[in-house]
């Protein structure tokens, strides 16, 4: 199949297919004349890459995952370590916004707070401390 035909079923764009074959993310295609012939695989390929950056990874990790170091470990064992680094990030990054989640409730809890004790209103409007 053509080029726009992979990037229709792969759900890609022509730009970002010459992208990763520009990249060496996709293998080179075989080629009719001028035009670029590509395989079922192919596509399942970019289909691959663009769930992949949809869950958050980077051209780069995928380099890395299907073009790592040969004689290290298979493609399969470098997605599962990849894919465990990515999850670890994300629980991370969870933690830290629910911590900012908290911290924002007891701000909010505060302010309320002192609404109750100071005519908060006033002091936003005008920057100026309220008559008494």
């Amino acid at each position: 199949m053509y080029i726009g035909k992979a990037a229709q079923l792969s759900g890609t764009t022509i730009k970002a297919i010459r992208h990763y074959e520009a990249i060496g993310l996709l293998p080179a295609p075989q080629r009719q004349g001028q035009y670029r012939i590509y395989s079922a695989q192919s596509v399942e390929l970019l289909m691959f890459i663009k769930c992949a950056q949809q869950l958050g990874f980077k051209l780069k990790e995928l380099q890395n995952i299907l073009h790592g170091d040969p004689a290290g470990a298979a493609a399969q064992q470098r997605a599962a370590q990849a894919i465990a680094q990515k999850k670890h990030e994300l629980v991370t990054q969870i933690e830290a916004q629910q911590r900012v989640l908290a911290g924002l409730l007891a701000f909010e809890a505060s302010l309320e707070e002192a609404h109750g004790q100071c005519q908060f209103e006033r002091l936003v409007e005008t920057g100026l401390p309220p008559r008494v």
